[in-house]
């Protein structure tokens, strides 16, 4: 019987709130006592990669309680029953799918009549063949040639997801062979966002897939207009250069405006959705559908480890309660999240709405307050970049900011330079390794200005390359981490309420239905 109780409800967390001063990370960092934690605390993943946390302010005290907490919170039934098919998302009374779009971890899962599972499969199998013939010259632009560019038109988790998913593996694919077309992405409703798009492709050879579960999102239809005006302007025929992810019961599913139509359900959030048709149509047919099923391969194991009961062999779990800690217990505010990758250079926005948009609640799954803090404040750029720009309030400001490193062995192309004794990726690993031991040791100093205190807390998933199976599995990683907090937090992290009211008052505004302050700004816009 899986009960649903408030973080400060747990006898495991009250005894967590008293191991508040356990670690000193300038001690246990700093010579043999470094090296010999950086190989204990360390956790296996699936697709090469490697969770270390040695870094953390963390001992076998504090891990001992963490698992307990786990135990008491029942972390594991609660994934089970997520993916079994329970209506976990309270505020929507819907059930959580993301995982079954990559694969089946439990029991059958029924919805709507029909088996989820096959339906995913299904809408794949679908989108696979279409993409095939795309690349194959089946498929092609009223003057018979065959489309070079897609163009995804959507916001939020259609956007932000793919994208980031696309940039990660757009040089492997290129290096590997398999990059079948380029990807462009249409979000923002600023003009000019989909203006420099459409003027740096061409419309005629390009197919456009437009991203809207409910087909009434306003940001997406308005480029859908935008971009229907292009195409009718260049004396294109729209229906023949778009197509449209959306449900079976939008007005866009059976509308002869779309070459096909590929579904997503409701138990998918956007912010879940780049292994759904969300990601699949645009990274099938940039990259060919082997590939994505590399990538959903990548995901579905790491799913599997996130089952394991064993604190200490579930990285995502660990990963989630050790965040939980320095942000109930240490009262640490922020995360940053830092790629020394730059094909992950996305990542950390797309992370920034998976977690800030799934645990960003101030009530539980029962619309009751919570008195603790909740989910922090995500932000990112990748390495070495931001080593020049914010790491030195990491270093030497007043907040303590937990970090979330990743990096890999080898680079995606292997075109490097040997420059002073050593490549370019040796330096960009040396970067990384000295930001960890940096960050906790710090360094004493007469000259204060120049005084590191250390005891900066990290983590780092190593991996030995950026591959479709290794972008899967991180993928998977935090979004079953950011699902393990909601479920410590007692919150729904699967529905976004605190979008909406800006969406309603800007239709207002539109309508000029407005008084007060918002005629005044409305007024000040020249709306």
């Amino acid at each position: 019987m899986i009960s649903w109780n408030n973080l400060d409800q747990l006898e495991a967390y009250k005894k967590l709130s008293t191991l508040n001063n356990e670690v000193h990370l300038q001690e246990e960092m700093s010579g043999a006592n470094g090296a010999a934690r950086v190989q204990k605390y360390s956790v296996p993943m699936s697709s090469g990669l490697t969770y270390n946390f040695a870094a953390k302010q963390v001992n076998d005290k504090v891990l001992d309680t963490l698992a307990s907490l786990a135990k008491e919170a029942q972390l594991t039934d609660k994934y089970a029953a997520l993916y079994n098919g329970e209506v976990i998302n309270t505020g929507e009374k819907r059930l959580v799918l993301h995982q079954l779009t990559r694969g089946q971890l439990g029991d059958t899962v029924t919805a709507d009549g029909v088996d989820k599972r096959a339906f995913y499969v299904e809408q794949q199998n679908k989108i696979a063949d279409f993409a095939n013939k795309v690349h194959t010259g089946e498929i092609v632009n009223a003057a018979g040639e065959k489309f070079t560019t897609v163009v995804q038109i959507g916001i939020g988790g259609s956007d932000l997801g793919p994208r980031a998913m696309y940039l990660a593996l757009e040089n492997w694919a290129k290096k590997n062979d398999t990059f079948k077309m380029e990807a462009k992405f249409i979000s923002n409703v600023d003009p000019d966002d989909a203006a420099s798009v459409l003027n740096s492709i061409d419309v005629a050879h390009s197919i456009f897939i437009l991203v809207s579960k409910s087909g009434t999102t306003l940001e997406t239809l308005t480029n859908e207009s935008f971009v229907k005006d292009a195409l009718k302007n260049a004396g294109l025929d729209a229906s023949k250069h778009m197509i449209a992810v959306t449900s079976e019961t939008s007005p866009l599913a059976q509308s002869d405006d779309y070459l096909a139509a590929f579904f997503m359900d409701d138990y998918i959030g956007g912010r879940y959705s780049s292994t759904s048709a969300v990601g699949g149509a645009v990274l099938s047919l940039a990259f060919g559908p082997d590939v994505f099923a590399r990538f959903l391969q990548g995901a579905t194991e790491e799913d599997k480890r996130a089952t394991n009961t064993n604190l200490l062999e579930n990285p995502a779990m660990l990963d989630a309660l050790i965040g939980v800690y320095e942000r109930n217990v240490l009262g640490y505010e922020s995360t940053a999240v830092l790629p020394y990758s730059q094909a992950l250079s996305r990542f950390p926005a797309h992370l920034q709405q998976l977690d800030m948009e799934s645990n960003g609640k101030s009530v539980n799954r029962f619309g009751d307050p919570v008195g603790y803090v909740t989910g922090p404040v995500i932000f990112g750029e990748p390495g070495t970049n931001g080593q020049h720009s914010f790491y030195q309030l990491l270093h030497q400001g007043t907040n303590i900011i937990p970090l979330q490193f990743i990096g890999f062995k080898n680079s995606q192309l292997g075109t490097d330079v040997d420059i002073q004794g050593s490549t370019s990726q040796k330096k960009l690993c040396a970067n990384v390794a000295a930001q960890i031991v940096a960050f906790a040791c710090g360094k004493e100093d007469e000259d204060k200005n120049k005084n590191f205190e250390g005891g900066r807390p990290s983590s780092i998933i190593i991996g030995n390359q950026l591959t479709p199976e290794a972008l899967g599995a991180l993928l998977a990683h935090f979004e079953n981490k950011v699902m393990f907090q909601g479920f410590v937090w007692n919150v729904n992290s699967f529905d976004q309420e605190g979008v909406q009211l800006g969406k309603t008052l800007a239709k207002k505004v539109l309508a000029h239905e407005t008084d007060g302050a918002l005629e005044v700004y409305s007024n000040l816009l020249n709306i």
